[in-house]
């Protein structure tokens, strides 16, 4: 069975649904591939910086207060167990629109519910692609294996956004640019302590090798994100569930360490999130386009990972759509693929320098490294260090470029 369309979007994460969703309502044909039949399953990139929440507020869909959501009132940081500095995150600091902990299923559904509204939107859920089918040079479909059998799905422009592990970047013979990691990150949910109410700060924890950063979930849980120094995952898991609980309680407030202690048997299990930072040196070739992780694996730091992938959805639409309706001539969708890159590589490049500065400080066992450990909880207090923290905040908050949905 053959399957042909404008666009075909090989991944619903949120680069490949909010694109999907701008497609269609433009009146352009898409169709969305998705591997998993829902998403249902954990997600680490749930933080919406402003950058982010004001891409979705230019959709103009309704619903989206509706979508589970923790608003963090204030952020507590701790340096060898003991408070050195807190912050209220004031919303007029961020525009009026603070960090959001948001439900990235609940958000993919979202998009996806609204993009089914338009009669040009396709999707199909449960479909691995197997290969990429070629016509000369140029990338002209896929074959997938579907819940139906397997299928060709043809289009004029294909969009790999399925992810840091991306099957097209792959199939496609393009590799990654990586920058070494110091760091992984173990995830895993709480039960909330008794005392913690709505106006609980999210707390940072900074130790030697390791940082932990706690917050409410929009499932209020308490998500636990403990940074680990790279490869360490499989002592931790070694030495068995309890172990890695005692570990973690070891570097935490006393308040923290009891509850941990006292929640062994209803902690989720721990996942790791193995910590990448990387990009490929071309985005495009002739007939595909690469977004979000697929082009540019952000580090956990700063949360960025879901507004980057927003924002380079807003970029390719601004670019695709007006190449769409112009005739879709191969030519000049090829052209407008480089042009999204040569928009969102200064952003991503900048975004990505940054994320790689803060583990080399906190993750290093080295003595320098330690001694910065000890002074920075005391620069905290200094005016010009905090300018400096709030021009690195501001980045990580508002993005580098300007993103507005033009079309």
């Amino acid at each position: 069975m053959k399957v042909e369309s404008h666009a075909l979007i090989i991944g619903a994460g949120p680069a490949g649904a909010c694109l999907a969703y701008l497609l269609a309502s433009r009146g352009i044909e898409v169709t969305l591939l998705e591997r998993q039949l829902d998403f249902a399953r954990e997600f680490r990139g749930e933080v919406l910086m402003p950058s982010g929440t004001a891409v979705l507020d230019a959709l103009e869909i309704e619903g989206l207060e509706k979508i589970p959501h923790r608003v963090p009132t204030s952020i507590e940081a701790f340096a060898r167990g003991r408070p050195f500095f807190r912050q209220d995150l004031d919303p007029t600091l961020f525009g009026g629109k603070p960090p959001v902990a948001t439900s990235q299923p609940a958000l993919l559904e979202w998009l996806v519910a609204a993009a089914e509204l338009f009669p040009s939107f396709q999707f199909e859920r449960g479909a691995t692609v197997l290969d990429l089918i070629r016509d000369g040079d140029r990338i002209v479909g896929v074959r997938a294996r579907t819940s139906s059998g397997e299928k060709e799905f043809r289009a004029q422009l294909l969009v790999g956004a399925d992810g840091r592990s991306s099957v097209m970047r792959r199939r496609a013979g393009i590799s990654p640019l990586g920058r070494p990691q110091i760091m992984d990150v173990v995830w895993s949910k709480f039960p909330l302590p008794e005392s913690f109410g709505d106006d609980a700060p999210a707390r940072a924890y900074i130790g030697q090798g390791h940082l932990l950063f706690a917050y409410r979930s929009p499932d209020d849980k308490l998500q636990v994100a403990w940074v680990i120094l790279k490869g360490g995952f499989g002592e931790l898991r070694a030495g068995g569930f309890e172990a890695w609980i005692d570990e973690m309680a070891e570097n935490v407030s006393p308040d923290y360490s009891e509850h941990f202690r006292s929640c062994r048997e209803r902690a989720g299990r721990p996942f790791l999130l193995s910590s990448v930072l990387d990009r490929v040196p071309n985005w495009s070739l002739p007939g595909l386009l690469l977004i979000g992780d697929a082009a540019h694996t952000m580090s956990p730091v700063g949360g960025q990972g879901l507004n980057i992938a927003l924002r380079d959805a807003v970029v390719a639409a601004n670019h695709l759509v007006p190449a769409f309706r112009t005739g879709a001539n191969e030519s000049a969708l090829d052209a407008a693929a480089q042009r999204v890159q040569a928009e969102r590589l200064p952003e991503v490049a900048r975004i990505q320098r940054l994320q790689a500065l803060p583990p080399r400080v906190m993750m290093n066992p080295s003595r320098w490294a330690g001694l910065a450990r000890v002074v920075i909880p005391l620069l905290v207090r200094v005016p010009g260090a905090q300018t400096l923290g709030t021009r690195a905040l501001s980045v990580f908050a508002f993005g580098v470029t300007e993103v507005r949905l033009k079309v």
